[in-house]
């Protein structure tokens, strides 16, 4: 992996952040400004993405469920990230160009909005044609905003972050972000055994606490779908496949818990969602740009869960909006 220095890209051979215990520690995001309703135009807005990222993976979500294919156009990057950093590969199935600048290296992007910047060239990336420059790269805010100021432009009508509830929705986002989220990476990323087991005991408990709140509720929040949700769906989608293996979180496999796996294959389930999720760049990405732990980048040819499997959650109270029926 690398980074970029006043605009210029260095490559080194690890980029991950630790503390002194051998603590994953993830680097905060540089862009991060808001929009509201008056700035959001059909068209004029750009989704930089990789199929493979969960952080970018909520923002395509939050998109499909709210219908704005046709206001949003979305790029998306090779999975398969080495040391020049997210590479536009369209010859690669399921990857496109840069439509906007025609550029080969998402740095380039980053480059365009502030030729001096500094850090880490991440996706999601939410790109303003007008005014040419990154409105944000955080994906919790990114998928906000989706909701907010794009709320009219999109051909369903689903509302994931009310405004009368924005505190619950947020408090669960903030609850599952360390442990869930983060968590599996804390674990795979750990540079001492202790940090390790903290990762992922913090980890196991988190989803025993939410299976159980989910055997007798619908979504992370009650009766209703909501942005908790989406944020909590990629890490899930991406756990027997990748989590449990490469990141070393094999105390359990998600399928194990009856209630999360049940409720991960409704959302699976609901209309455009499979459409946003390629299990076949996940692992690529995982697999193979990790060299640090999987040095022979060797893909595993399991366990292939069923997410089309039937569920059983029409039996509780709730469900998703109209539009998604």
């Amino acid at each position: 992996m690398g980074r970029m220095l006043d605009g210029e890209w260095y490559t080194e051979e690890e980029m991950i952040e630790h503390d002194e215990a051998g603590e994953f520690q993830r680097e905060e995001t540089s862009f991060r400004d808001d929009l509201d309703e008056s700035e959001a135009e059909a068209g004029r807005y750009h989704l930089y993405v990789s199929y493979a990222c969960p952080w970018a993976h909520r923002t395509l979500l939050t998109r499909a469920l709210k219908g704005l294919e046709d206001a949003i156009s979305v790029d998306i990057v090779d999975p398969h990230r080495v040391d020049q950093g997210w590479e536009f590969a369209p010859e690669k199935d399921k990857c496109t160009t840069d439509s906007v600048f025609g550029s080969d290296y998402l740095r380039e992007v980053y480059a365009a909005a502030d030729p001096d910047y500094s850090g880490r060239v991440t996706v999601p990336v939410l790109w303003d044609r007008e005014r040419e420059t990154i409105v944000n790269n955080e994906s919790e805010e990114i998928i906000k905003i989706l909701d907010s100021a794009f709320d009219d432009l999109g051909h369903r009508d689903v509302t994931l972050y009310p405004e009368g509830r924005r505190d619950e929705i947020d408090a669960v986002i903030d609850d599952i972000y360390p442990a869930i989220n983060n968590g599996v990476y804390r674990a795979g990323f750990a540079e001492s055994q202790a940090a390790h087991e903290d990762a992922v005991g913090d980890l196991f408990d988190a989803l025993e606490r939410y299976d159980d709140r989910l055997a007798d509720q619908r979504y992370l929040c009650g009766d209703d779908l909501t942005l908790a949700d989406v944020c909590m769906f990629t890490t899930l989608y991406r756990f027997d496949e990748v989590y449990h293996t490469h990141f070393k979180c094999n105390v359990a496999s998600l399928t194990d818990f009856e209630h999360l796996w049940g409720y991960l294959r409704e959302l699976y389930q609901l209309p455009g969602v499979a459409a946003t999720c390629h299990m076949d760049h996940v692992k690529e990405h995982y697999y193979r740009s990790h060299e640090h732990l999987n040095p022979a980048g060797l893909v595993p040819v399991g366990p292939d869960p069923d997410f089309d499997a039937p569920h059983d959650r029409e039996r509780l109270a709730g469900g998703p909006p109209a539009a998604l029926q």
